[in-house]
């Protein structure tokens, strides 16, 4: 899906470890909401409340998932998995695009 129809967007961003990294929430009529974002490449720890699904559009990162003892590399038109309640690092190579989904 290249884009979103009939949604809301709200308007203030997100704005996480001094604006390396940077979102909008995107909410959708039946409630579901996604975040979409650009990371800056560096070394990040994100914690998470919901289940998530991270679909990197462009660039290339590497996860360690929560429970993970290996860094995957995830690049443009990949997805990864995150559990809810749980925490997981990333490795910003390459400016990274991307869209996050929230399970609840």
């Amino acid at each position: 899906m290249n884009s979103f129809d009939n949604v809301s967007v709200v308007k203030k961003a997100n704005v996480y470890f001094g604006g390396k990294v940077t979102s909008r929430a995107v909410l959708f009529p039946n409630g579901e909401k996604k975040t979409l974002g650009i990371m800056m490449p560096g070394e990040y720890e994100f914690g998470t409340e919901d289940k998530e699904i991270m679909e990197i559009m462009a660039g290339e990162l590497d996860v360690m998932l929560p429970g993970g003892e290996n860094w995957i590399t995830v690049k443009g038109g990949q997805s990864f998995e995150v559990a809810a309640n749980s925490k997981f690092k990333l490795v910003v190579k390459e400016l990274a695009d991307y869209c996050c989904s929230y399970i609840k």
